[in-house]
């Protein structure tokens, strides 16, 4: 009965030792890029030498070199659900040592035009608050863990001082801005609500992921930077704007990835 127990045992203790070095554990440390949409993505992509693509919950994350280094690239779906998800999915699956999303915005201030470019300082959450009888108010919360809706979340110094100098050299000083970038969950095409968020928040451009993303990454203490290329003013021709400049915008925003990358 012993040697069957014995027996019994170390066949167990063989199969898991089996089983955990069925996988290769990836040490590989990783620069995570990440889009809403698939144009936002489609430069770096077709320039990506993609080693593997890890489908986790439907979503690929495409994992390969890009200007000599190692990156995984996702799309991860447009609005905030979503970019939490993947961002949270990827920060917890791969072993990644900063993030940059990448894409196109709505416009906000008079001076920066379609096609500029808006490097991100802070992110925020501009449709999270209270509504009453009297109209919605901003406000801040607490989600009892990492950064309260309603906070700025601040993008790293670093990736911002990167990301402007490289933009500078891609679309020239007089296209490219620093600033704030408001995140909700609406494609904004109203002058009235445009004013609201240059008012209220001094925004630069509005969308409907980075700041969701921004959550997760100072959640998992990594460093990130949002890129958006303007493909509309957010007002009431946006959609027109949009349809017309939209994969322009995100091959711009794209351009200023690669440069980024071979200065990292």
């Amino acid at each position: 009965m012993r040697n069957k127990i014995f027996i019994t045992i170390l066949l167990i203790i063989l199969a898991l030792m089996l089983f955990g070095c069925s996988e290769k554990e990836d040490n590989t440390e990783y620069i995570g890029i990440v889009s809403a949409m698939d144009n936002e993505i489609a430069l770096l992509l077709s320039e990506t030498t993609v080693e593997r693509v890890d489908t986790i919950g439907g979503v690929e994350f495409n994992i390969g070199k890009l200007r000599g280094k190692d990156v995984i690239i996702t799309r991860a779906g447009i609005g905030k659900i979503r970019s939490s998800s993947v961002v949270a999915t990827m920060l917890n699956k791969f072993n990644i040592s900063k993030v940059i999303f990448t894409g196109i915005a709505g416009g906000i201030k008079d001076e920066p035009d379609v096609l500029d470019v808006i490097v991100g300082t802070r992110v925020v959450e501009h449709d999270y608050g209270i509504l009453t009888n009297d109209g919605f108010e901003w406000t801040s919360g607490d989600p009892g863990m990492g950064p309260a809706p309603g906070e700025y979340y601040e993008c790293d110094a670093d990736l911002i001082n990167l990301a402007y100098e490289c933009a500078k050299d891609v679309l020239g000083q007089a296209h490219v801005f620093k600033g704030t970038i408001a995140t909700g969950d609406q494609f904004i095409a109203s002058e009235d609500y445009v004013k609201k968020l240059d008012e209220d928040f001094d925004a630069y451009a509005c969308e409907m992921e980075g700041a969701a993303a921004a959550v997760n990454c100072i959640r998992f203490n990594k460093p990130f930077v949002v890129i958006r290329a303007l493909s509309d003013k957010a007002d009431g021709a946006a959609h027109e704007s949009y349809v017309d400049f939209g994969d322009v915008a995100a091959e711009q925003s794209n351009a200023i990835v690669l440069k980024m990358l071979e200065s990292l």
